[in-house]
C-alpha cells in the first residue's frame, strides 16, 4: 500500500492479521528496499535519503525547520500501535499488555486518540539519562508526537510537520515528551505561524493553537492526564505543572533525542531490548543487507483479510473534572 501525502515516496506492507497479535506493519523506500521507520527515515524533512545520519541538513520554509512524523495511530481509534521497538526493522504492531491487545479508553467527551498520533524517527528517550527538567530518565522509546491537524491519518503513513510546542507527561516515573505538531499540508497549518514579534515568535505558536482551536490543548492535558485511570492506575504527572512549553524548548528536546538516537546506532550507548537493525545508517555496526531485511519480513506471517475488534473500544468512562 502506497502512503499518501507529502512524503509518498515511502510505502508499506501488511504482514499477518489486522486486530490480532501477528500483525505486523512493515515500511519500504521509493527504491522497494524494507527499511525501519525508527531508524531508516530522516529526522528532518527534505534530507537527501542517502547513506548519511542527516543531523545537519533540512528543509525550510522560511525560517521553519521541517520534521518526519511516522503515524502510528490515526485519530478517532483506539487501538495501541506502535512501532516495535524490540524487533528487526521495527514494524507497527498493536501493543500487548498481560496477553492481551492494548486499545485506550474512551473518556467522555473523547473517542480514541484526539489527534494523530505517531513519533519522530531518528529520535530517542535515552532511560540512563535524567532529563535536567523532568528529574526523570527518558522511556526507551522515540519522542511522541500528537499532530492536530484536521484530517484524519492512516497508519503507517509518513507526514511533514512544523512542530509548536511540547508537554512534558511523567508517566510512571519516565519522562514522556508529547511533541504537539501540525502537518505543514493542513488548512490551517498557516493560521498557526507566530510572526507577530520576533521577541515572542515562538511563544505564539502555542498561543494560536489556543487561538485557532479553542480547548484543544487543555482537552490533550485532561487525555493524558486521565488515559490510564480506567486500566486501574492513578492520574498521570506532568512537569511545569502540565503547562506546554514553546516551539524552541520543543525543538531543543528533538534535537537532544536525536543524539541520544546517534549514541545508540553508533553502540556508544546501551539500548537494552532495542533493536537497532537499520539498511541505511552509514557507519552503523548495525545496518544490514537488503537481502537480509527481505528476509526479515519474509519470516513475519503472510497477510491475512480481516479486522476483529474488541467490545471495549464501545465502552465510555466518565470522570469528573
Amino acid at each position: 500500500r502506497r502512503c499518501l501525502g507529502a512524503m509518498a515516496r515511502y510505502g508499506t506492507e501488511q504482514r499477518g492479521r489486522p486486530g490480532s497479535p501477528d500483525y505486523r506493519l512493515y515500511f519500504k523506500n521509493a527504491d522497494g528496499k524494507y527499511i525501519s521507520p525508527f531508524h531508516d527515515i530522516p529526522l528532518f524533512a527534505g534530507s537527501k535519503e542517502d547513506k548519511e545520519i542527516p543531523a545537519k541538513r533540512s528543509k525550510t520554509t522560511g525560517t521553519e525547520v521541517l520534521f518526519n512524523m511516522v503515524v502510528e495511530v490515526p485519530r478517532w481509534t483506539n487501538a495501541k500501535m506502535e512501532i516495535a521497538t524490540d524487533e528487526p526493522l521495527n514494524p507497527i504492531k498493536q501493543d500487548i499488555k498481560k496477553g492481551k491487545l492494548r486499545y485506550v479508553a474512551n473518556i467522555f467527551p473523547h473517542k480514541g486518540y484526539i489527534w494523530n498520533y505517531g513519533a519522530l524517527p531518528q529520535t530517542w528517550e535515552d532511560p540512563h539519562h535524567t532529563d535536567n527538567n523532568t528529574g526523570c530518565c527518558g522511556d526507551n522509546d522515540p519522542i511522541d508526537v500528537c499532530e492536530i491537524g484536521s484530517k484524519v491519518r492512516s497508519s503507517g503513513e509518513i507526514v511533514q510537520v512544523k512542530v509548536l510546542g511540547v508537554l512534558a507527561l511523567v508517566d510512571e516515573g519516565e519522562t514522556d515528551w508529547k511533541i504537539i505538531a501540525i502537518s505543514v499540508d493542513d488548512p490551517e497549518a498557516q493560521k498557526i505561524h507566530g510572526k507577530y514579534l520576533y521577541i515572542s515568535y515562538c511563544k505564539l505558536y502555542i498561543d494560536d493553537v489556543k487561538k485557532h482551536k479553542p480547548g484543544y490543548l487543555e482537552a490533550t492535558v485532561d487525555w493524558f492526564r486521565l488515559y490510564k485511570v480506567p486500566d486501574g492506575k492513578p492520574e498521570n504527572q506532568f512537569a511545569f505543572n502540565g503547562e506546554f512549553k514553546d516551539k524552541e524548548f520543543a525543538v531543543e528536546v528533538i534535537k537532544s533525542t536525536h543524539e541520544y538516537w546517534k549514541a545508540l546506532l553508533h553502540k556508544k550507548a546501551d539500548g537494552g531490548a532495542i533493536k537497532c537493525t537499520n539498511v541505511l545508517v552509514s557507519g552503523s555496526p548495525f545496518c544490514c543487507s537488503e537481502e537480509d531485511a527481505r528476509s526479515i519480513v519474509q519470516l513475519a506471517p503472510v497477510p491475512v483479510n480481516g479486522d476483529s475488534v474488541s467490545p471495549e473500544v464501545d465502552s465510555w468512562h466518565f470522570f469528573r473534572k
